[in-house]
């Protein structure tokens, strides 16, 4: 299977991890760069929604900002997560006022988000940046089923 081929929203998430696991970084890369980057990261943030551990979040009231760097032309997306009430939600425009913003390249996002890298070795290295919260940084690994590769 071509990682050309994936839709990450209806992909199990094990089987996604696999897939950036043994994915060559030219492949990835170039999906990241190319036509296909928009349907990778919509679908790992509404499939991010579905990973959601209600149980670990409490009374968490919390607005997220994702901003993937490396898009063509320069600049990053920006996705909001809202967890609140218990439940986590996906918004389709960033609107809220975040209490925390996270800030990382593409390739690193793949690889954090399939479970093929550790956040705080991220944070260490700089390869991924926080501001705002940092504590719920903290917690953010631990509020979502994040998959074993």
């Amino acid at each position: 299977m071509s990682a050309y081929d994936v839709d990450p929203a209806t992909m199990e998430p094990r089987q996604f991890a696999r897939l950036v696991k043994e994915t060559p970084n030219a492949e990835l890369q170039q999906i990241m760069r190319g036509d296909h980057r928009t349907l990778y990261l919509d679908g790992i943030f509404t499939r991010m929604v579905t990973l959601f551990r209600p149980d670990r979040a409490g009374s968490l009231d919390a607005v997220i900002h994702w901003n993937i760097g490396d898009r063509p032309g320069g600049g990053a997306d920006t996705y909001e997560i809202v967890i609140a009430d218990g439940a986590c939600a996906l918004s389709e425009e960033p609107r809220g006022k975040p209490r925390l913003t996270l800030a990382v390249g593409s390739m690193d996002f793949l690889r954090l988000i399939s479970g093929n890298a550790h956040p705080i070795a991220m944070f260490m290295m700089g390869k991924m940046k926080a501001s705002g919260d940092i504590p719920l940084a903290t917690k953010i690994p631990s509020l979502f089923d994040i998959p074993k590769p």
